[in-house]
């Protein structure tokens, strides 16, 4: 009978755990970079004033014939470049997920990171 018992609890946890999943994953956002106007040049201020959370879905959108995205480090986002084995995402609706803390995006063609095609996020 003790066996049965924490068999009930067990099951009474692992629902509670599913039920708060679930329930994050309700609330996870999409956000759509740049807006209207999507993934382009001068969007670095784009993030001021919204509140991300981790699981929260940024939409990229743009001509893949003359942008990508590229998710790199906070030193790739300063100096605008994207070091070897840096994930390239090309194609022109592209959908990432923010992880908890600081999430970095550029455009790594020439010349564009540094025209402000690029992202710096802070998921909760």
């Amino acid at each position: 009978m003790a066996q049965g018992r924490g068999s009930a609890a067990m099951g009474a946890v692992m629902v509670c755990l599913l039920v708060l999943q679930f329930s994050a994953m309700a609330h996870a956002a999409v956000y759509t970079v740049g807006g209207a106007q999507g993934w382009t040049f001068n969007v670095a201020s784009w993030p001021k004033g919204k509140r991300f959370r981790a699981g929260d879905t940024l939409v990229f959108n743009y001509s893949p014939a003359a942008h990508n995205v590229v998710a790199v480090s906070r030193v790739g986002y300063s100096g605008c470049v994207a070091p070897t084995g840096s994930k390239v995402f090309g194609t022109g609706t592209d959908q990432i997920k923010l992880v908890k803390g600081q999430n970095y995006f550029i455009c790594s063609l020439p010349g564009h990171c540094q025209s402000g095609m690029k992202i710096a996020i802070n998921a909760a």
